[in-house]
């Protein structure tokens, strides 16, 4: 079976061609997300009610999140969380690692202060950078007198905490496994 070679365009049919679609009334995309044709469910007033609870008082620190009460997990404990109106189709595509994270932070070897004040700045710098997914890791290691992992338990609370978290879960083994987590981010001006 024989295959026949196409050429590749020239100048002149890339403009023959570009000045047929325009002729033809052919608009260039502004935006590359899809318009799935139906409203969006009113999601304002979830955020309204997350970010109020997540308001700081007036004379706290610049610290987002707190070391209130904090629940003790497992080493091995997979952790989840998603916000009530996320899309179940996107919530399992994070949960199979399907959603590719664009950076990531290790926390390993840092006091629990320097933890938080490290993961707050990645969050902060992730938002501003437009990521949509990246990578925690926090280990499973005891420190100090907890007989728990310190650092996981305190990520898995100011996680959900974070106003522009949209979803968390453990991560696949390749990527860490329950020392790590997917974390989905809210994009900067997205309802």
């Amino acid at each position: 079976m024989s295959r026949r070679r196409r050429h590749a365009p020239d100048e002149e049919d890339i403009s023959l061609f570009r000045q047929a679609l325009e002729d033809a009334g052919v608009k260039r995309l502004t935006s590359d997300r899809a318009d799935p044709g139906r409203p969006r469910r009113d999601t304002d007033r979830l955020t309204q009610r997350r970010n109020a609870a997540t308001a700081a008082p007036p004379d706290a620190s610049s610290s987002r999140t707190s070391d209130g009460r904090v629940e003790p997990v497992r080493p091995s404990e997979a952790l989840d969380f998603a916000v009530p109106d996320l899309p179940y189709r996107t919530r399992s595509a994070l949960k199979r690692g399907q959603i590719d994270w664009e950076a990531g932070l290790d926390l390993h070897g840092y006091t629990l202060d320097e933890a938080r004040h490290e993961l707050e700045a990645f969050l902060r710098e992730a938002r501003d950078s437009r990521m949509r997914c990246v990578l925690v890791v926090h280990g499973k290691a005891w420190t100090g007198m907890a007989d728990h992992p310190v650092i996981k338990s305190h990520v898995n609370a100011w996680l959900r905490e974070w106003p522009t978290v949209l979803a968390f879960c453990s991560a696949r083994d390749v990527d860490g496994g329950t020392g790590a987590v997917y974390v989905l981010l809210r994009r900067r001006g997205e309802a």
